[in-house]
């Protein structure tokens, strides 16, 4: 399994905010916005794979987005039914696996049949991984967490003294996934929106005013370029990072 390059990073999180005001702005139904949206995860999964990045993942419904207008949350269930059906294919020709997080068995029948069909499809490809946040919300991802490590205790497989980070991170749903090195969010706000709350401690995060209809493969490269001249010290000097031997 090839490296990721240092100055790209592993796994992309991204906060896809902005297609309402995009459709606003335009004179359009919000619905406009949300399509012209699935047009740039399209955009943005190839650009992901053409820079080596090996995870993406994208918040594409928060459990707080049930709240919305009935026929709005309607036709994004439809738009990720579609995107489902038409991209399946080019995930399977690129090689590249997906994965939800969040509480999917919420989602509507029809959705869940497509997720299912999509992630059995591509579920031998490691190379590169596609996440979708669907249903989901960190503080809930942590709820369950909690209810699924205390079970793990209580059948005896998780010994309670055995009380790492890493112990109890492998119950969430990115058990088994890297966490993010980089955070996007589109649209000018600065806030992470319970997402990714835990697995972002030491993230580096880029805030774009672009909304994310018109966020294009250079917006994304972009993000990356900024990435790549931050310095992660996670806790330590740049004293002793500049004097750590080189592996």
């Amino acid at each position: 399994m090839p490296d990721t390059p240092a100055h790209v990073p592993s796994h992309v999180a991204i906060i896809m905010d902005g297609n309402g005001r995009w459709a606003k702005l335009r004179g359009l139904p919000r619905i406009e916005g949300h399509r012209r949206g699935v047009e740039t995860v399209r955009n943005v999964i190839d650009a992901a794979k053409e820079l080596g990045v090996r995870y993406l993942t994208l918040y594409a419904f928060s459990v707080e987005n049930w709240k919305r207008p009935q026929d709005e949350v309607g036709a994004l269930m439809s738009l990720l039914e579609y995107f489902l059906k038409r991209e399946t294919a080019t995930l399977v020709k690129n090689k590249i696996r997906l994965r939800t997080i969040g509480r999917t068995q919420d989602l509507p029948e029809p959705v869940r049949r497509q997720l299912d069909a999509a992630i059995a499809a591509t579920a031998q490809f490691t190379e590169h991984t596609l996440v979708l946040a669907l249903n989901y919300g960190s503080r809930t991802e942590v709820v369950d967490a909690a209810r699924a490590y205390a079970a793990a205790v209580a059948a005896g497989t998780v010994n309670l003294n055995n009380d790492s980070w890493e112990t109890f991170a492998r119950h969430l749903y990115t058990g088994d996934l890297p966490d993010p090195d980089l955070v996007i969010r589109t649209s000018g706000e600065y806030r992470v929106s319970n997402f990714l709350l835990l697995q972002a401690a030491y993230a580096e995060f880029v805030f774009t005013p672009v909304l994310w209809p018109d966020f294009s493969k250079t917006d994304f490269a972009a993000a990356v370029e900024t990435y790549a001249k931050r310095e992660r010290r996670f806790g330590r000097t740049s004293e002793q990072l500049k004097s750590a031997p080189c592996l």
